[in-house]
């Protein structure tokens, strides 16, 4: 059976402070600069998941558009679009909302959720990659080939 990857974008705003609570003020701001204000800045994130798996016979679709749409709205959107990532509980007094920190939350729950859809589905859908675009300068990349095994 053919496998397919399809990628997915997603949108949101939302701001963070990168402050580090192990680090002096002097040190925050030699380390974070600018991103150390202490009323935070603000991002326009662009969140690009990619999938893989075989071309279900009856649809012509590697996953199901619907659904995945739905669990990025539910558990992504929802959650942290026009939120302050600082005021999350996964950013605690130990976790600085980076945005590598971010996309690994954001790969987490991705992780899970491309799980159950291939449940659902009975089929092989895994999670390849996640990215996010901090800015037009900016952004990260987390590869998921170990969930995948390494096949797509």
């Amino acid at each position: 059976m053919p496998v397919a990857h399809f990628s997915r974008r997603y949108r949101l705003s939302a701001s963070h402070r990168l402050h580090a609570p192990s680090l002096n003020d002097e040190q925050n701001r030699a380390t974070f600069g600018k991103c150390n204000n202490p009323f935070g800045h603000g991002h326009n994130y662009t969140i690009e998941v990619t999938v893989a798996g075989p071309v279900h016979p009856e649809t012509g679709f590697v996953a199901d558009m619907v659904a995945l749409d739905a669990l990025a709205k539910r558990e992504v959107i929802d959650r942290w679009d026009h939120m302050n990532l600082n005021n999350d509980p996964v950013f605690n007094d130990s976790l600085v909302p980076s945005t590598e920190n971010f996309a690994f939350e954001v790969e987490k729950i991705f992780e899970r959720g491309v799980a159950a859809l291939a449940k659902q589905q009975g089929s092989a859908l895994k999670l390849v990659r996640v990215r996010i675009e901090e800015t037009t300068n900016n952004s990260f990349d987390l590869l998921a080939s170990r969930s995948a095994g390494g096949i797509f």
